[in-house]
């Protein structure tokens, strides 16, 4: 990855639309690169409750770490432009069924079926966890990032965050992440627990058995790659390698729909996009040898490094 400045390009190759550069970046939709310490400025909490640390106990609040900021679509009557309405209806008697109506059901194997209730729910131990019981610590290194799931920030929520402050100081000094129990809406998750910046941060972890096996034939039996390939390839890793910073990256595809939204404001209409003419190629156009593809690209990527270098 370049780490200099980013060449915005169109995306959308139909019609014909602005491109990035002539796009306000700042549109609301996108502006939510917060510091994580607004986010409770903005949000309410979506659960109280302790760590268990040892015989230290550790109040918290949690908040929502993350926030789509995709733009929202309804559906509406292509003839008319009226909005789409669903209606829950009981495939037995035909009825619309209010929300208050409606229960959970479980499928069984047999055929069977079996209908629980709000309060079947509660009656589950896990419904009434207010706590988030440490369970080990165990070395960064060690969690398959295809585990993770949902990020919580936890702000302290004791007249002292003493305690808080203990435990985030000790997970960032000892590069170790707390797996901990996480009990929210009725579910009770293993989650990874760790210091970010001195926020304490959790994040839900999928269970070993929701994680499908990789398992692709077509693999099997493949030969390894040369070493020509592999000296080239890690020329070209070395000719693209950088320090990450997220804040390089623009959702590129957001950026032009909301041009494409504004400019149909404007006009007041609807935009007619005509479909992009793709190249094919020739018969031959996907037999391409690895080695000189492989140069192509060192090549690209060290032209494109040193036209960042003088932009900068």
């Amino acid at each position: 990855m370049s780490t200099g400045s980013i060449a915005l390009e169109p995306v959308l190759t139909r019609g014909n639309l602005c491109s990035l550069e002539e796009l306000d970046v700042n549109h609301s939709f996108l502006s939510r690169n917060r510091p994580a310490a607004t986010i409770m400025e903005t949000m309410r909490s979506i659960w109280k409750g302790s760590i268990a640390f040892g015989l230290v106990n550790v109040p918290v609040k949690v908040y929502s770490a993350t926030e789509d900021h995709d733009i929202k679509f309804h559906q509406v009557h292509a003839k008319d432009g009226g909005r789409i309405k669903y209606n829950r209806v009981c495939s037995e008697c035909g009825n619309t069924v209010q929300f208050a109506d409606i229960d959970k059901a479980y499928d069984a194997e047999d055929g069977s079926r079996v209908i629980l209730t709000d309060e079947d729910f509660t009656k589950l131990p896990a419904a009434e966890k207010h706590e988030i019981p440490v369970l080990e610590f165990v070395p960064n290194d060690q969690i398959d990032p295809v585990l993770f799931e949902k990020s919580y920030f936890l702000e302290p929520d004791s007249a002292s965050p003493k305690a808080y402050v203990l435990l985030s100081t000790v997970l960032a000094e000892s590069d170790r992440t707390a797996l901990v129990h996480f009990t929210l809406r009725q579910k009770t998750r293993l989650a990874a627990m760790r210091a970010r910046d001195g926020v304490l941060v959790i994040q839900t972890l999928l269970w070993p058995d929701e994680v499908r096996a990789a398992e692709f034939p077509s693999l099997d039996g493949v030969e390894k790659p040369k070493d020509k390939e592999l000296k080239m390839a890690q020329t070209l890793v070395e000719s693209m390698a950088g320090d990450f910073d997220p804040t390089e990256f623009t959702d590129d595809y957001q950026l032009q729909l909301r041009g494409l939204l504004d400019e149909m404001i404007e006009n007041g209409g609807k935009k007619v996009i005509p479909p992009a003419e793709v190249d094919h190629g020739g018969e031959d156009a996907d037999v391409v040898d690895l080695v000189a593809a492989l140069q192509r690209s060192v090549d690209e990527a060290k032209s494109n490094a040193e036209k960042s270098r003088k932009r900068a």
